[in-house]
């Protein structure tokens, strides 16, 4: 009997087309692997992240994309599928439901009621073919398939009107290789990093936004610096108004100068609004690899932040995890790499070395953050214990940060675009 993890952790990763668009999200967590009986656990594990799921994770996250989610036949036949609207949920099962009767039944019936099906870690074999019509996408790890075989099984699944999703895409040459073999989508961890691009030319020494990033992250920023540099750029001082005038201040009266905007978000705040300025265009639109890389900036922000609440011995604090969280997508925003941006900028060097070398209390935070998102569960327990966070608080704090950007970056969104009308 396979050993069943004694800390459920739950982690959302992006699943995107070969164009960078996101797909939806896979709803990972641990123990999903271990079989598809209630002898080993699998039926409790399942159902309790569904229930952690909804319970921790608000509207807000489970809308504007689909939630790619496993469920056993057990949890099948109990109509759990039916937690979660249609639009929002693709079924994930696996190949052991193909030669499951009762299983491939109630798929039958959910993929009638509107509901979109994925079989997850396929392997291509000719006496399953016959049962793929009940399915919407085929998920398979490159990791354990041969090239050949995963080449076949894309041709025949968009033979057959469906689509072919590679996981597992974790270094540059699996990323080539689902070009290469025609695959509709990905999701793993290099997957994930190639979603974003650098907004600002390599000139970036002389960008306004640099400009700024240096000046507030002085050991004493000059307010007056900050304004004139925010003044003298259009995209920045839209942006720095709409984020002051948004739901999320409640402002009785709008802020309708640079001067004010500043005084009222304060140095420690624009610091953590920063990215969401110098990403911003005239009109403050942004495309869908812009969002999706904003979102993880503060994400990671938010849970580095609240991970300091707990971690035992560390030199930073809170202030500076968050802005070690937002620091570690810079990269994307500017034009260069990560190490001539930080050594222009003055922040700690616990946070230069934790981004750049991985060392130190603060390079173990960072990396238990970056194993988190890509569901690493041993490295999370390692790292967990070794800087005394309460594990079985981990999916808590983590959904709690992504409702809660979620929530923030509806506000300034739908603020922004009423001010575009006005």
């Amino acid at each position: 009997m396979a050993k069943i993890p004694k800390t459920k952790y739950i982690v959302r990763q992006p699943i995107k087309d070969l164009k960078g668009s996101i797909l939806g999200y896979e709803i990972r967590y641990t123990g999903e692997n271990y079989g598809y009986n209630e002898e080993n656990g699998q039926d409790f594990l399942a159902a309790e992240t569904i229930y952690n799921f909804l319970t921790q994770a608000g509207d807000k996250t489970l809308k504007g994309g689909l939630n790619f989610m496993t469920f056993t036949t057990n949890l099948l036949m109990k109509n759990t599928p039916k937690l979660f609207a249609p639009e929002d949920l693709v079924i994930e099962v696996s190949e052991s439901a193909i030669i499951h009767p009762l299983a491939m039944r109630f798929l039958e019936r959910y993929h009638q009621e509107g509901y979109m099906i994925a079989v997850k870690d396929f392997q291509f074999a000719p006496r399953y073919i016959s049962n793929l019509r009940h399915f919407d996408y085929v998920m398979v790890d490159l990791h354990h398939a041969e090239d050949s075989s995963v080449k076949r099984l894309t041709e025949m699944v968009h033979s057959m009107g469906k689509k072919c999703i590679v996981t597992g895409v974790d270094d540059e040459d699996l990323y080539q290789k689902a070009f290469i073999l025609g695959a509709d989508a990905m999701s793993g961890r290099y997957a994930a990093e190639q979603m974003f691009t650098a907004v600002h030319s390599s000139s970036y020494l002389q960008s306004n936004f640099f400009r700024l990033l240096v000046a507030i992250t002085k050991d004493e920023p000059e307010v007056g610096e900050i304004e004139e540099i925010i003044s003298m750029d259009a995209a920045l001082t839209y942006s720095l108004l709409r984020i002051v005038n948004s739901a999320y201040f409640a402002l009785r009266n709008r802020a309708t100068s640079v001067h004010q905007a500043v005084t009222i978000l304060g140095l420690g705040q624009l610091r953590q609004w920063i990215y969401l300025m110098g990403c911003s265009t005239e009109k403050g639109e942004l495309d869908e690899n812009q969002e999706e890389m904003l979102k993880l900036s503060f994400t990671r922000a938010s849970f580095a932040s609240e991970l300091m609440r707990y971690a035992k011995n560390m030199p930073i604090n809170r202030n500076d995890a968050y802005l070690m969280g937002m620091f570690s997508t810079l990269q994307f925003l500017i034009a260069a790499p990560l190490e001539d941006i930080l050594a222009e900028v003055a922040i700690s060097t616990y946070i230069k070395e934790a981004l750049l070398n991985h060392t130190g209390r603060c390079g173990m935070l960072y990396d238990l953050i970056l194993a988190y998102e890509r569901a690493d569960w041993s490295i999370i327990n390692r790292l967990g214990e070794e800087l005394g966070l309460p594990m079985d608080r981990l999916p808590e704090i983590y959904f709690q940060c992504l409702d809660s950007v979620n929530q923030i970056w509806q506000q300034l969104m739908s603020t922004g675009a009423a001010a575009a009308e006005e």
